[in-house]
Order: C-alpha cells, then structure tokens, then sequence
C-alpha cells in the first residue's frame, strides 16, 4: 500500500496546491512510472508511522514534504526484505530542515525502534562545527527528553562528547570531518554527508562507503544547498541525479530531492520560493513564518546591496548565479562547449601555450575551425607538490585518469613536457604556429624553434584580451566552442573574472589567485588571438594528389 503521505504529497502538486520545479516534476514522473506501480516493492508504514511519532515527540513537527522523503526511507523489495534505494540527495535551500531530519533520522536508527544490531552512523562535512550541528541536535535531544541512561535513570542512550550509543542494539554515532587519511570504512549503518557543495573531492565518500554493505540496509545520505564551485563532488551528484529524472538511469538506487528556483526571474515572485524551500508549502509553521520573514528582509534589501545577490541566489533559492558582466560565459553556456569533437584530421591547427607559473599549472593545446565554431583540443600539465600543498577543491586525480592532464614529481613543470607534446601531435595534425606570451619565453623559445616550430610571443596579453573579448563572449553565447567532454576546461573557464579598466577595457583574470586555476583558457586564448589567421590546408587531399604524381 502507498503510504498516505505519498499520495497526499503527490495530489497536492497535481491539484495546483504546491509549486515544484522542475526536478520535482521529473521526480513524481520517475516514482509513477519505476516505483510505485513496481509490485516487488512495498512500504513498511509501520516504520514509517513510529518514525513520524518518534520524531514529533521528541524533535519537532513534520512537514508533508518530509513525510514524503521518509516514506521512500522505508521503501523495501519483497523477496529479500532489502531497502530499495540505498541513496539519497537533498539538495535544497538554505533553511528547509535537512539537518533537523538528519538529526531525527540519526536518533530512530540508533534507537530500539529501529531494531537493527549495530547499526552505526557517522555524519561527516569539512569542518568540525558543521559535522556536530546535528550530533548535537541528537545529543540536546536526549538529554531534554532524560532519555540518557544514568545512575538514576535506564534510559535508552549512553553520552559522551564524542559518541552517542543506542543500548539495546549497541548502535553508535558520531562526527567526523572529511580528512580521508585519518578514516577507514569501518562498520557503518548510515553515514550522513553534510554541505556537499564543500567537499573538495569524493575520497572521503569512497574511504566512508567501502565499510557498507557489512550491516544489512545499509544507506548514504547527502545533504546540502548549492555552492559556488564548479566540477566538484557535487556537481557529479547532479549529474547522476539528472541521469535518473531523465530516464536514462531508471535501475540507479539513487532517490534525488532536490529544490530549486526554475529560473532567477522566479526570485521577484515570493509564491515561488516554494520551489526552492518546501518549508513554505501549506500552511506555514511558526518556524517557515519566522523564516520566510528573513528570506523577504533579505531579498527587499538586495536593491541596497546588489552585490548580496549571488549568495541570496545560491543559498536561499538554490540557483547559482554570477553576475553576467564579471564573467566569460554562464555555467550553462560553458556546459555547452560539451559538444561532439569533429573529424579533424587534416585541418590545420594554431597551438597555444600558457606556461606562466611553472611550479603549478601549465597547459598547451590546438585550436582548430570547424565551420562557425572553433574545436579546443588540450591538456595539462600539474605539479604534485603544488597539489599535495593546496589541495585543490576539483577531483584533479580523477581528471589526470581521464587523460585530461599529466601530474609530473618535480620541482618546476620541465618545458620539455611541453615541447614534446606538440611534437606528438605534429604527427596528426598541421601546426601553423604556436601563441604564447612573453612568460618563461627563454625556457621555451630555443626548444620550440629546435623542435622546427614557429613560435609568436604575446608582448601585452591585456590588450589581446580587450581586443578578443568580444569575440570570446559570442563564441560562448552561441556555442560555437567545442572542448569535447573536458570538465577540466569547463573548470579553468567557469573559474575566469572578467575585470574591467576605467576605459572599458576587458581582461581574463583568476576568481582566485591560489585556488582557481586558468591555464586552459588563458592558452586558449592565445591561440584564438591568431584562429583567423589560419592558412586552411586539407592535408589528406594533398597527400592523395601526391600518390597521383609519377616521380
């Protein structure tokens, strides 16, 4: 039987009683058409009823959409009695009680309600004052409810500051931060991942996730509101989570709740808000009228403080957003760049070098025309020291196995990593000549010209920059930048601020000058300073002419 909360959460949208977005629309579509009719499923309601009881006698009053995600909590398969979805993503904004349900979801999996010997749960973020927001829900709510076992009374929970324990089935929780290197899987039941948005990399995730699948109906919860980095460990959960609503991954276990405004127009429409914090459905609590109050303050004061606005944007609607005129492109005209590499052999190529900072980054590549559009070919090259020192937020190992760069153990990047590389390439592709400014030219000239390049030296790469910037702004505007499937490059694009001069003068310079690399794109746009000078040479049909010829 579906759970009352289900349908009456479902109806409620179908009757025009509650906005959603649209990755609550895909949502509702994915559970009608792969869940709720499967009749290997069934929903445990009474779990699902204890739970409900044992959270609003002990925490706080549910909200229906609350009730709805508990309900798929409990959501098992006939034949092994084994929890369907094993996963769960709920990305939304800035106040709609996902710690408050974590907290609660911590102390029923841990209590005898529960039922399940040694079901330990851990909630992990990057600092260790996020990581004890909901320990410490859970232990105040102990406490206040003299649930903890003392001399005086045999309660159901044993404390310490850093552990609680579920007696009668030895269940533990506790707080961790995400520092890999001291973690291992251990035993876990559930394990909490707290602000996503923060996570520099999945390696905490991996190291947590191998202790599952030792205890039965093991589960993963990921939490959090939207963040300002690009590429990360959050935006993969996106992808995934988008795989799943679109269809293209019905069989994934993944159960994705995420709030969000459709679009930044919405903001200006209260009624909408909704959309990305469920807190203000219905009839509003005492807490979502509290909070809706601040929300309203802050976005009324927005025209006093324009610059407030990104943050509002991110963390109280869901919606990422830059300011248009500090940027190359949006994020979502960068993701377009995620187009089919074209054939290219043959066609003729300007590289482009950025090799500026040798002790971190360095990048080369080849840009070549393709009709309309212009085709990026690139890679990189890192310093292991430098990324041992930073630890950069990007999962820059897992970029290095994709063939996207090279991470070299050095004490500078050595320039014949550079050299080489277009001299490999030279093998498939005609190089016109190479661009790159007058940094490191030393290093680099008397190799290139060696190697049989032509080489040309950018002597004021801020004027190029006003100059191409027109350009860059179109080509990205009407997609005609193909960087094949490279988040590498999406990352060095996304991470560009576009500073203008007193004259209205453009330049491409780092958001960040430690932590935001733009190697990539300043390489780019050093070859694209010379694309309209290419001399277009179909070197196939020439070789074919040349098997004509009688010698």
């Amino acid at each position: 039987m579906i759970p009352k909360y289900v349908t009456h959460y479902i109806d409620a949208y179908k009757n025009g009683e509650v906005v959603f977005n649209k990755e609550r629309k895909m949502l509702i579509e994915h559970l009608e058409l792969n869940i709720l009719p499967n009749e290997d499923l069934y929903f445990d309601n009474d779990h699902i009823e204890s739970f409900i009881k044992f959270t609003e006698k002990f925490f706080f009053e549910l909200q229906p959409f609350q009730k709805f995600l508990v309900s798929f909590i409990f959501l098992y398969e006939k034949e092994t009695n084994d929890i369907y979805f094993d996963t769960f993503l709920f990305l939304v904004a800035r106040g709609a009680g996902k710690n408050g349900l974590i907290s609660a979801l911590s102390a029923y999996f841990t209590s005898p309600l529960n039922g399940v010997k040694a079901y330990d749960g851990t909630v992990v973020a990057n600092s260790e004052d996020q990581a004890k927001v909901s320990f410490e829900e859970f232990y105040e709510m102990v406490q206040n409810n003299q649930l903890e076992n003392t001399r005086d009374n045999k309660g159901f929970y044993n404390l310490t500051k850093l552990m609680i324990t579920g007696l009668d089935t030895n269940s533990t929780f506790k707080f961790a931060t995400s520092n890999a290197k001291t973690k291992d899987g251990g035993r876990q039941g559930f394990i909490i991942y707290d602000e996503i948005h923060q996570y520099e990399d999945r390696q905490i995730v991996d190291v947590l996730s191998s202790g599952l699948g030792k205890v039965k109906n093991a589960r993963e919860f990921f939490i959090g509101t939207d963040g300002f980095v690009r590429e990360g460990f959050l935006d993969q959960m996106k992808d995934r989570a988008e795989a799943i609503l679109k269809g293209e991954t019905p069989e994934d276990r993944m159960f994705p709740f995420i709030c969000k405004l459709d679009n930044a127009e919405e903001i200006h429409d209260s009624n909408m808000w909704a959309k990305a914090n469920p807190m203000f459905e219905f009839e509003l609590s005492d807490y979502a009228r509290t909070l809706f109050r601040r929300v309203e303050t802050e976005y009324k004061n927005l025209k006093h403080s324009p610059s407030s606005r990104e943050n509002f944007m991110t963390k109280r609607m869901n919606l990422p957003e830059v300011d248009s005129s500090k940027v190359v492109a949006s994020y979502e005209d960068i993701l377009e760049t995620n187009q089919e590499i074209p054939i290219l052999k043959g066609k003729t190529a300007i590289g482009g070098v950025d090799y500026a900072s040798i002790r971190d980054f360095a990048a080369v590549g080849l840009l070549f025309k393709h009709n309309d559009k212009v085709v990026w070919l690139s890679h990189s090259f890192a310093r292991k020291g430098y990324l041992e020192e930073v630890q950069l937020k990007p999962p820059i190992k897992e970029w290095e196995r994709q063939g996207l760069l090279t991470i070299v153990d050095e004490p500078t990047i050595n320039p014949v990593h550079i050299v080489n590389w277009f001299v490999e390439k030279r093998n498939q592709y005609p190089i016109q000549e190479i661009i790159a400014d007058n940094f490191r030219m030393d290093l680099l000239r008397p190799l290139f010209e060696e190697a049989g390049f032509d080489i040309e030296v950018i002597r004021n790469p801020r004027g190029v920059h006003s100059l191409l910037a027109p350009k860059v702004e179109t080509l990205f505007a009407n997609h005609n930048v193909i960087f094949g499937d490279n988040p590498l490059m999406r990352w060095y694009t996304n991470n560009i601020a576009v500073k203008i001069d007193k004259q209205g003068n453009k330049t491409f310079e780092k958001k960040d000058e430690h932590r935001r690399k733009t190697d990539g794109f300043q390489a780019f746009i050093h070859a694209l300073y010379k694309i309209d000078e290419i001399q277009e040479v179909d070197l196939g049909r020439a070789l074919d002419m040349l098997e004509m010829i009688d010698f």
